[in-house]
């Protein structure tokens, strides 16, 4: 061969080894472990020198095995098992977060509406005492308050009963009328209050008042008591799903579907969605068994909020205290000399006021308003002249009480917006599978992760959630319930057992109205101290005005007159006592006629 020919061989030959060369290089940049370094490190799934810089042949994995190179290592699948599992309990907590904020939220945004209500009920007495039974007021304030902050704890799950605090407020509120009012200018030692408090509800000079105010508030609060254990336990369930312990049968398929593609380099491959749904399922199938007694939780839960506003009024029971104490002091002095006989019997006789002393002016409620005159001795029966039937027309309004700058919201309004969000998350514990396998976490196209190879698509049977689908589950398997999550079911389910039979009527109250067309929520205007907010102590109706209020779906107590447009705030009327004991006997009704008819001679 000549020197030419053999020139011309070693060139090409050399241009056939550069190729070859290139073509290697490019072979060994194509199978470099750059990408799942990247990834390792995005993540922050554990040190990153575990990551090999090129993948290795001979390599013991325990969870993604296969055959040809790899880029993960022993260690590298541990610390995929510690990420993976902070990366489920994450997500499972970002979807529960919303729900535990809306249920933490109305749960302290209720008991702020409850303590305004009592704050306001407090006041509305408070007033009717300093105005028209000034003689007791210093001495009953007290008791008023004692009332009031057991009516409090109450709400708040205390081991105290409604009916002890108003039964112990009247024993209490018995010693000062009988000394006060119905034998005014009387002086009783110690042992005569004591003794008085004692036969009170022996002596029931109060009447049936102070029963039916127990019976009444006892129904509404026990109702708004109860909502709030209820959003108690509500939470407790929550924390206990955010705290589930994973098993290792779940880490594994939780590896295997999240990180195993990363040990071939293939780091923005997602898994299909039937395979996301089956490792999920598998994972949470003891959180997937609290699914229906949530919906029945979160169904008792709306029909004791509609009880709390409609059926069971708590802001008509508490509106209707100061009726009803009003009303039980005008029965005591309606029937004292008869009072005054039974306690002589029992305490032994009395120190009398000077003769001719009479009781304090006390308030008078009359068919047409509320008057404040003096009660006189009965005298005979006389129709009231037809022109003075004008001159107490006055009597039939009084100023609104209109509520602080504070309360921009009723007890309804909050109710109705509770329920509406409540709504989205009766499903919640068999949704969340779902949820942690949409979005941008899997994808449902031609090209999918199936835990061992990139597909088409997910070709498995895709099983339902709870423990019993579970033994179907080509990905994980369930073997066991979880322990806690079984013992947090059991509980839940106790729970609605109880309030279904404390309450065994919730199902059949019906919803309150909507708001009627046309109306606007929030026209109540803001208002001062000066602006007439608080109760003018007069004894008139009063009328409160709250922002997004309307009427209940029932009519309670204290509420008359035809039905009002939804919309508007109700007339409320806080006069409070059963039918029966509201209507004027002879006796009465002549007193009263005789006792306007005195004040106006007096013009």
């Amino acid at each position: 061969m000549s020197r030419a020919g053999i020139v011309k061989s070693r060139g090409a030959f050399g241009i056939l080894l550069a190729f070859f060369l290139a073509a290697s290089a490019l072979q060994v940049g194509a199978y470099s472990c750059h990408e799942v370094r990247a990834a390792f490190q995005m993540r922050q799934v554990g040190p990153l020198h575990r990551v090999p810089e090129a993948p290795g042949t001979d390599v013991d994995l325990l969870v993604c095995k296969h055959q040809g190179p790899s880029c993960c290592t022993r260690k590298m699948e541990e610390s995929y098992q510690f990420a993976v599992k902070r990366e489920t309990l994450h997500n499972i907590y970002l979807y529960s977060y919303e729900l535990k904020h809306l249920i933490a939220g109305h749960s302290d945004a209720f008991q702020d509406m409850f303590q305004y209500l009592l704050s306001f009920s407090q006041g509305h007495l408070s007033s009717l005492l300093e105005g028209i039974y000034t003689p007791i007021s210093r001495q009953a304030l007290p008791h008023v308050n004692e009332l009031f902050s057991s009516l409090s704890l109450y709400l708040r799950g205390a081991n105290v009963t409604v009916e002890t605090a108003v039964h112990h407020f009247f024993n209490d509120l018995f010693p000062l009328a009988y000394t006060r009012l119905i034998n005014p200018g009387m002086r009783a030692d110690p042992q005569m209050m004591d003794c008085l408090r004692l036969i009170r509800q022996d002596v029931n000079p109060f009447g049936p008042h102070p029963a039916f105010m127990a019976k009444e508030l006892s129904e509404a609060m026990s109702v708004g008591r109860q909502l709030g254990l209820f959003l108690d336990e509500g939470l407790e369930v929550l924390n206990a799903t955010e705290h589930i312990i994973l098993t290792k049968d779940c880490v594994k398929g939780l590896v295997k579907m999240v990180y195993c593609s990363h040990c071939r380099g293939l780091t923005l491959i997602k898994p299909c969605v039937g395979y996301c749904l089956n490792v999920m399922r598998g994972c949470l199938a003891s959180i997937s068994e609290l699914d229906q007694p949530w919906r029945r939780y979160t169904n008792l839960l709306e029909q004791l909020t509609h009880a709390m506003v409609g059926h069971h009024s708590l802001e008509m029971a508490l509106l209707a205290v100061r009726g009803h104490v009003y009303e039980a002091l005008l029965y005591a002095q309606l029937h004292g000399p008869l009072i005054t006989a039974t306690v002589d019997k029992v305490c032994g006789l009395t120190t009398r006021a000077p003769t001719g002393m009479r009781p304090t002016g006390a308030e008078v409620t009359t068919p047409s308003g509320t008057s404040s005159t003096p009660l006189p001795s009965a005298a005979p029966f006389k129709p009231l002249p037809e022109q003075w039937r004008g001159q107490l027309a006055h009597l039939r309004s009084s100023p609104p009480l209109k509520p602080s700058k504070n309360n921009k919201h009723s007890l309804r309004t909050l109710s109705r917006d509770f329920l509406m969000y409540l709504q989205r998350y009766k499903s919640f514990y068999s949704a969340l599978p779902e949820m942690l396998c949409e979005g941008e976490n899997v994808v449902d196209d031609a090209t999918c992760w199936s835990g061992d190879e990139v597909v088409e698509s997910y070709t498995g049977r895709v099983v339902g959630n709870g423990l019993h689908a579970q033994r179907q589950n080509p990905e994980v398997k369930v073997r066991t319930p979880n322990p806690s999550l079984a013992e947090v079911k059991e509980r839940l389910e106790t729970f609605n057992q109880e309030t279904q039979e404390r309450f065994p009527n919730l199902g059949q109250m019906e919803a309150w109205e909507e708001l009627g067309s046309g109306e606007t929520e929030g026209s109540a205007a803001d208002c001062d101290d000066e602006d007439g907010c608080q109760a003018s102590g007069d004894g008139q109706d009063a009328t409160l005005h709250t922002k997004g209020s309307s009427g209940v779906g029932s009519t309670g107590p204290g509420l008359e007159g035809p039905k009002q447009n939804p919309a508007k705030p109700p007339s409320v009327r806080v006069v409070g006592g059963s039918p029966s004991s509201r209507r004027p006997g002879p006796c009465g009704l002549a007193l009263l006629l005789a006792a306007l008819c005195s004040r106006w001679t007096l013009f």
